[in-house]
């Protein structure tokens, strides 16, 4: 004994879930490889593609935050992960452009995906200190070396706990590093 209308709505629902699952991961996919590049970019110091991408998939996050709710989205941790990589290439981007770290105007992120692109943009930062000592650009070292420790100052008065905990040590990790690098510049000079 079973009720048929009942099982072909269950069936309906299922296949619409599904359909909106196979949407949220392909756009997210697209968010966190275009987010990378960006990244790429900007190392490349290729401001314009990384602005041009940046544009590009900003548009794609307002229409995965439009066609689904913000709740259905979330659900999906491709959608999750492609909104922290991009919220890392936006803050990177803004660093490196001399602006602050600030809120992301015109799309709805939350705290979990500021928090951890945050930190993340952290390795980025220790990646360009790297890159430019390696250039003789002591300057941008010290800069960057002061810019994570402003960051690090204000994570600090978090309480992360579970997966932020971690990218929280992470970003700690990059502090080390860049003060390792700004102490062996001081050696050699």
């Amino acid at each position: 004994m079973i009720n048929k209308k009942f099982i072909q709505k269950i069936r309906k629902d299922y296949k619409a879930q599904n359909e909106e699952r196979r949407q949220i991961i392909s756009l997210s996919n697209i968010v966190l490889h275009d987010s990378k590049r960006i990244i790429f970019a900007l190392h490349r110091e290729d401001f314009q593609t990384a602005e041009n991408k940046l544009m590009e998939v900003e548009k794609i996050i307002i229409k995965i935050q439009t066609k689904f709710t913000a709740k259905r989205a979330e659900e999906e941790g491709s959608y999750k992960a492609a909104l922290e990589e991009y919220v890392e290439a936006k803050m990177f981007y803004l660093i490196i452009m001399g602006k602050k770290i600030d809120k992301i105007q015109g799309l709805k992120i939350n705290f979990d995906s500021y928090l951890g692109g945050i930190c993340d943009t952290t390795g980025e930062l220790v990646r360009r200190a790297t890159n430019k000592a390696a250039d003789g650009d002591f300057t941008e070292v010290k800069k960057i070396k002061n810019i994570i420790e402003d960051v690090m100052e204000e994570l600090a008065e978090f309480d992360m706990t579970g997966y932020l905990r971690t990218k929280y040590d992470q970003a700690r990790g990059n502090l080390r590093k860049i003060e390792q690098i700004n102490y062996e510049i001081k050696i050699r000079k």
